[in-house]
């Protein structure tokens, strides 16, 4: 996959998959425009990018405001001529009893992990369509859009509803040769979860390949996605668990 002459933002990209997303496209040569919420983080993932020989401009804010995300739209065509592919990646997880579960919270994960993406979308898209050069959108889903997991009510729900966002754009975007699909990670090691020594081996046991995903797993499933190779692939939501889904054992503790 060469990725020469095209432009990517990546939201939520300071660490985890996001990153290894970011990374793995400028290595590949594109430009790219780094998202996180905290602007320490970005910069030093921008310039891990950077000092690899990968072209990549920080650019912190938070990616639920949509004035925001059109500043970043604006600024990576202003810095690098265009805009080709845009990974929706920034999400918030808050873990929840559904009977329990506060407005505040809902409205936490509903404003990032859908207004977020819907808006970084249609704005991603108006630019594509003016470029008249098609593009490539990619939303970050969850594998517990598939299958029930506890104290995800809200976050599920919102994983489950980019997967439809992404097969009902096929409509409206396809005319315009933009192409947009759902990544649906399982368990994957990231930073986050490097303070839970049970993570690991709990995975490990219930997901049938042996193992949770690396965050290169997933990255490897995004660049497939968005490269221009694969514009005739449209509409579909790719699962990324090493077998998980088939099976869907709960992630209970060792015994």
């Amino acid at each position: 996959m060469n990725f020469q002459t095209q432009t990517a933002i990546v939201t939520g990209a300071g660490i985890g998959i996001g990153f290894a997303i970011a990374r793995d496209l400028a290595r590949q040569g594109a430009s790219v425009l780094l998202n996180d919420l905290d602007p320490t983080v970005a910069q030093q993932a921008a310039a891990a990018i950077q000092q690899e020989g990968g072209r990549c401009l920080a650019y912190p804010g938070d990616a639920s405001d949509v004035s925001f995300i059109q500043q970043m739209v604006d600024t990576a065509v202003a810095a690098f001529g265009n805009l080709s592919i845009v990974v929706a990646n920034a999400g918030i997880t808050i873990f929840g009893d559904f009977l329990e579960y506060q407005p505040a919270a809902f409205q936490k994960v509903v404003d990032l992990n859908l207004r977020g993406s819907f808006f970084l979308t249609q704005l991603a898209a108006r630019q594509m369509k003016a470029q008249n050069q098609g593009g490539s959108i990619l939303l970050m889903s969850s594998v517990v859009g598939h299958q029930a997991h506890p104290g995800l009510a809200a976050y599920s729900m919102t994983k489950a509803a980019l997967e439809m966002l992404a097969r009902n754009l096929v409509l409206e975007l396809s005319p315009y040769g933009i192409n947009i699909n759902a990544v649906a990670p399982g368990a994957t090691q990231t930073e986050r979860t490097l303070d839970d020594p049970t993570y690991v081996p709990i995975w490990s046991r219930i997901t049938p390949m042996g193992r949770p995903a690396t965050v290169d797993d997933i990255a490897n499933a995004a660049l497939f996605l968005v490269a221009p190779q694969s514009r005739h692939i449209t509409g579909q939501s790719l699962v990324v668990d090493g077998g998980w889904t088939s099976v869907s054992p709960p992630p209970v503790g060792e015994n």
